[in-house]
């Protein structure tokens, strides 16, 4: 069976407590933490460096699942990697090299991703599958936490699970964007197998419970 895997995302985390959050998601069976990497260029946002990604890194054994919302993703890839990154998923929407660049990402020893908006087409990926060890689906329009969910997203990812599967890619399927209770075990339905959370956990009122109670809802439908 397929493992279902939550990546809870510090965007909406309290970085006053940031050591006692990440011992939470540790704790609470996180398979990884989730990222932000916003530039205010590519996305209305700007939030973290590579400083940050050193002191999870710090804290915490954890995978670093980096997803770099940013033009000229390739100008991070050094520093993020030897901050601790374990994986760089970047947005095809600005990388015109991409198989080149998702190669860079592996040869510094990471996981290479690509991250496409809910109005790029699929197959702008279908030429690297083969670079590709995760797919990411957003499900909201980035550059914000807490967004609702869009609904014609269950479509792209049964189609995008269909792709991967057609190419014999073991690359994992993430989904990004509005995952809660009410979203995720129909996502999961559809083939995603990796689930990025922020709001929906760290608003909870126990968040720690709420990684398990995430992951529940998909199992109830296996």
């Amino acid at each position: 069976m397929t493992r279902i895997r939550i990546a809870p995302s510090i965007l909406s985390a309290d970085f006053g407590r940031l050591a006692e959050e990440v011992a939470m998601l540790e704790a609470a069976g996180a398979d990884s933490i989730h990222v932000d990497v916003m530039d205010g260029r590519f996305v209305p946002n700007l939030t973290f460096g590579a400083k940050v990604i050193e002191t999870l890194r710090r804290r915490t054994s954890l995978p670093l699942d980096v997803h770099l919302m940013v033009v000229e993703p390739e100008r991070y890839f050094d520093d993020f990697a030897a901050a601790g990154a374990s994986g760089l998923t970047i947005h095809a929407e600005v990388s015109p090299h991409l198989q080149r660049q998702l190669t860079r990402i592996r040869e510094l020893g990471c996981l290479a991703g690509v991250a496409l908006n809910p109005s790029t087409p699929l197959n702008v990926v279908e030429d690297v599958l083969e670079c590709l060890d995760l797919l990411l689906v957003m499900s909201v329009n980035p550059g914000f936490g807490g967004q609702s969910f869009i609904s014609q997203s269950i479509a792209r990812i049964s189609r995008a699970r269909r792709m991967l599967d057609g190419a014999r890619s073991a690359a994992a399927l993430e989904v990004d964007g509005g995952i809660n209770r009410d979203t995720i075990a129909e996502c999961w339905e559809a083939g995603a197998d990796t689930f990025v959370a922020g709001n929906a956990i760290f608003s909870a009122p126990d968040p720690r419970a709420e990684v398990g109670a995430l992951r529940a809802q998909c199992a109830r439908r296996v």
